[in-house]
């Protein structure tokens, strides 16, 4: 076959012009700023050899599920590990799914019903607005962090069930925000959400191995596991790892074995990939020396962009995510070029990705990053911008 769609060719003609073009990077050997491997846990050799180690003891010699986990890929290291997730989250239970996106789309894609109502912030992540889109739900969005918006919202929800009206009220927002790295108020969010009598769903993908004593996340570091419906942790991130688990009730669970289509209708991870989560978990359980680095650097980084007066192009963030906004794709992929060629792997965030106007530098801050390193490339951000 050698034609293409000329529809399809027209819209990657028109990302080109846009300068807007997705490639698959290549492999290198910079400084990392760039990826979500806030503690390390993705080249921690310890975890490596663990999960091994782990395998061999028990007998466990299988590459692959084999099957979908309702078929015959629900291996034994499935129940071990999600009691294990449960029980460090202080949750009734936990399912692994094969990832975040799967989580996301096979919760709100089957959860919430014909004529419910999903209210979710606006800068919720593709995984949850392409559940959503899969739903029968109805749904609206409302301003990024703002309740007061919110609150509206679930007012006029509040007049149409005072008139007879059922439905259920699906509240969604993210405890950090992956192209911000910011944060909303979880105390008065969950306050709100028991006033109108929601259901509050959290995804904290990139709080995990970030807040709380052992990285256990926003929610629970606050003592709020126990105010909502449903936790999506995801472990391609904080944990160094892959997969995610969706935290909640027994019922819940059962509910998602039986109508989450991307649980359903998948082969299960493998032996390794599930043992690989278990290990890292239970490094995280003990671990202080790299959550408490990171805590530092992300201290430092913001003490460093006040005094180099970068501070009014940063958004407002205290976790591991740091974006500089330079509006315009061209004008940010030169910076984040230049920073490159200094040694310094930092990735522009451009539009579409992000509203066009908010194209961005993202910096991602790890435990194994220097204060030397940190300084640096806060100087050559302030020589491209000034």
């Amino acid at each position: 076959m050698k034609h293409f769609p000329k529809s399809l060719q027209q819209k990657l003609q028109q990302r080109e012009q846009n300068n807007a073009l997705r490639k698959l990077p290549v492999s290198n050997a910079l400084i990392d700023f760039a990826s979500n491997d806030y503690l390390g846990f993705a080249n921690s050799e310890e975890i490596f050899n663990k999960t091994h180690q782990y395998l061999l003891e028990n007998n466990i010699k299988i590459n692959g599920a084999t099957g979908s986990r309702l078929i015959s890929g629900n291996h034994n290291l499935y129940q071990i590990t999600e009691d294990f997730i449960a029980n460090f989250h202080q949750s009734e239970t936990a399912l692994i799914f094969n990832s975040g996106y799967d989580a996301n789309v096979g919760f709100f894609s089957s959860v919430p019903q014909r004529n419910d109502v999903i209210l979710y912030d606006e800068l919720c992540h593709a995984s949850i607005r392409d559940g959503i889109l899969m739903s029968n739900a109805k749904s609206y969005k409302f301003q990024h962090n703002d309740f007061e918006d919110l609150e509206k919202r679930l007012t006029v929800c509040h007049t149409e069930r005072s008139r007879g009206a059922f439905f259920e009220i699906y509240v969604v927002t993210e405890s950090v925000f992956s192209m911000d790295g910011d944060s909303p108020n979880l105390e008065e969010l969950v306050t709100l959400c028991e006033k109108y009598n929601c259901f509050l769903v959290i995804d904290e993908a990139h709080a995990l191995g970030v807040f709380g004593n052992h990285g256990e996340g926003l929610l629970q570091s606050q003592g709020l596991q126990d105010k909502v419906f449903a936790r999506i942790m995801t472990f391609g991130k904080g944990l160094g790892c892959h997969g995610a688990a969706i935290l909640g009730s027994s019922a819940l669970k059962s509910y998602l074995i039986n109508f989450a289509r991307s649980f359903i209708y998948t082969t299960g991870l493998s032996p390794h990939s599930v043992a690989t989560i278990l290990m890292a978990y239970q490094k995280l359980k003990t671990e202080k020396e790299a959550i408490e680095n990171l805590r530092n650097n992300i201290q430092f980084f913001n003490q460093e962009k006040m005094q180099m007066g970068l501070k009014p192009l940063f958004v407002y963030s205290k976790s591991a995510i740091q974006c500089a906004i330079i509006p315009g794709n061209e004008k940010v992929k030169s910076i984040a070029n230049q920073l490159q060629n200094n040694g310094f792997d930092v990735k522009p965030i451009l539009s579409p990705t992000v509203p066009e106007g908010q194209e961005r530098l993202r910096f991602c801050l790890h435990s194994y990053n220097s204060s030397s390193q940190i300084s640096e490339v806060l100087k050559l951000l302030s020589s491209f911008v000034f």
